[in-house]
């Protein structure tokens, strides 16, 4: 997945869940970001994030911000892709390449079934499956962890996931690590101690849980790697 018209700024706050304020080239510009999470650990003042411009002269804001830098004691700084919207994207990409289904396999987007909507149905054969896909950008001491924020949609999905088993059908739960450089990755029992045990359960009862890291550059993102997962 490639951006589009990509430049650096400078961060200096975040009003609300929606815009930031962002120095380019000398000049203050408001901005959409596009992760509604907290993301505080990410978006410090002073720090470096990267913009997409938009092409639709109709916006209120020009650009978007798809990605940070962020500044770690004792380790390497880490480039972070924060948009929320592309984990989906370049899981398409990978399933298509991945060898987790057959290259016959449908691949649907968005599809409804109960009271959720999936991010993706597949047909193989005479497999069906749901795969759900989360983002994740919150990292501590090379841990990659989800969620940054309680999550009851979260809870939600895994439950239902759960109950696509139930009903004969096969169910992923696909974590993309939107950085590389991540050893492991953890339920974030701290901020959400409900969704970790929901991940647990839905091991448990066979729902198949995969965590893949991400190669990350200031204007793409593409799948890696597997990451280890402890629950």
């Amino acid at each position: 997945m490639n951006y589009k018209k990509v430049i650096a700024a400078e961060f200096i706050s975040r009003p609300n869940r929606f815009i930031a304020n962002v120095i380019i080239n000398g000049k203050t510009e408001t901005v959409h970001v596009k992760n509604t999470g907290r993301c505080r650990e990410l978006l410090i003042p002073g720090c470096t994030v990267y913009l997409s411009c938009s092409d639709n002269p109709k916006r209120k804001t020009k650009y978007d911000i798809i990605a940070v830098i962020k500044e770690r004691n004792a380790r390497p700084p880490l480039l972070i892709n924060m948009d929320s919207q592309i984990p989906n994207d370049v899981a398409m990409e990978w399933l298509k390449q991945s060898n987790l289904f057959s290259e016959n396999a449908e691949i649907k987007r968005e599809v409804k079934y109960g009271n959720s909507r999936f991010d993706f149905y597949i047909k193989d054969g005479s497999r069906k499956i749901f795969l759900e896909v989360k983002g994740v950008t919150l990292e501590q001491d090379g841990i990659a962890m989800f969620p940054d924020a309680p999550t009851e949609r979260g809870i939600k999905h895994i439950n239902e996931l759960i109950s696509c088993i139930k009903d004969g059908f096969e169910a992923y739960l696909l974590f993309v690590i939107q950085m590389k450089g991540a050893c492991e990755f953890h339920p974030n029992n701290i901020t959400h101690p409900q969704f970790g045990q929901a991940l647990l359960t839905a091991e448990q009862k066979g729902v198949k849980i995969i965590v893949m890291d991400c190669i990350v550059t200031e204007n793409s993102m593409k799948i890696d790697s597997p990451v280890k997962y402890i629950l």
